[in-house]
């Protein structure tokens, strides 16, 4: 996936081993960032439709709070139960504190 990227938030707003909740391009989008590594997805579970903004991040996994699904940050592919589908990751460019967030 390629398109325009737009700025998301500030790196030092993200926290280490967190998550935070922001909108690009009017799509909600989870920003993470583990282990040195900042990832983007859409901020919203496959399973319910609650943020994953607000679940924990363990290594390269982002769960939901509220059933526990977990989804990689990589490919965005739950992790186990209850979610089964998907949801969709974006790439992401970071530009000095800026986090740039391709959405399109």
């Amino acid at each position: 996936m390629s398109g325009n990227f737009e700025r998301a938030c500030a790196l030092s707003d993200v926290p280490a081993g967190g998550a935070l909740g922001v909108e690009v391009g009017g799509q909600p989008v989870c920003v993470v960032r583990t282990g040195g590594e900042v990832f983007a997805l859409h901020d919203v579970c496959s399973h319910e439709e609650v943020p994953l903004s607000e679940g924990e991040v363990y290594d390269h996994t982002v769960e939901c709070w509220l059933h526990g699904s977990c989804f990689d940050l990589r490919t965005g592919k739950p992790t186990g139960p209850p979610a089964t589908k998907p949801v969709t990751t974006y790439q992401v460019r970071i530009e000095g504190d800026d986090v740039l967030v391709a959405v399109t």
